[in-house]
């Protein structure tokens, strides 16, 4: 995709400042000067300088996206009643519309059109004749690259850090497993991915009902997050080495 060395380069740049800024806050500091930071990271101070007053151009807000939000809330709908895969845009009688689906995500705050218009951009829904139809069935914006890279970068984010946080031992252990086979065929790989995909999907379900309780419940009072994620990946291995089993 074009990228070359200078881009690595700052972005190694980008993680040593924001951890240098993690550590001195850390140790009380509420925002650390350029000489603070130049020690930290050994970058020099013009560097820096000009880093800090640098507007960065950042990827979509996956968490705070009132269509991610809107979408979600949707597909927690199917469960109870699968009808409701296609909705009114709006109506005068007292029936389930986006339109009220958008406000009760949103809280007024976005337009339901703004909304619509975008998880039809993201190949997500369908609108036709004054109804709106889902045609996905997991928030997945492969239409839109900046979209896509923001949540490779949210969900491998959250991954590491739990992986580091076990590593490290500095708090109680976060769940974190996964199941390995090699001598497998590209057509048993499938049906096991297949499998996975079903028993999420259940499981996604009743997460998002079990989250959307906790929100409600803390009213916005406490800063706290948790994401819960999951992955396949598989490969026709044949070129590499490795011993033949199975691992968990």
């Amino acid at each position: 995709m074009g990228l070359k060395h200078p881009h690595l380069e700052a972005l190694l740049r980008d993680l040593l400042l924001d951890e240098a800024r993690r550590l001195w806050r850390a140790e009380g500091v509420k925002e650390p000067n350029i000489s603070q930071l130049s020690v930290t990271t050994g970058l020099n101070r013009k560097a820096l300088t000009a880093k800090v007053r640098a507007l960065d151009d950042p990827l979509p807000g996956t968490e705070m996206s009132a269509a991610a939000k809107t979408f979600t809330m949707w597909l927690q709908m199917l469960t109870d009643n699968p009808a409701r895969r296609r909705l009114p845009i709006t109506a005068d009688e007292p029936v389930q519309t986006f339109e009220k689906l958008a406000w009760q995500i949103s809280r007024g705050n976005v337009h339901h059109r703004a909304i619509l218009d975008e998880l039809v951009r993201l190949n997500m829904v369908t609108e036709s004749d004054g109804f709106a139809e889902l045609k996905a069935d997991g928030f997945v914006p492969s239409a839109d690259l900046q979209t896509m890279l923001a949540f490779l970068g949210d969900n491998a984010r959250d991954h590491l850090l739990a992986a580091v946080s076990n590593t490290l031992g500095g708090r109680p252990p976060m769940l974190e497993r996964a199941v390995y086979a090699t001598g497998v065929t590209l057509q048993d790989s499938e049906q096991i991915h297949n499998l996975v995909r079903q028993r999420w999907d259940a499981l996604h379900h009743e997460l998002t009902h079990e989250m959307t309780r906790a929100v409600e419940a803390a009213g916005g009072a406490t800063s706290g997050r948790i994401r819960v994620g999951i992955y396949t990946y598989y490969e026709d291995a044949e070129k590499t080495s490795g011993a033949q089993g199975s691992q968990s």
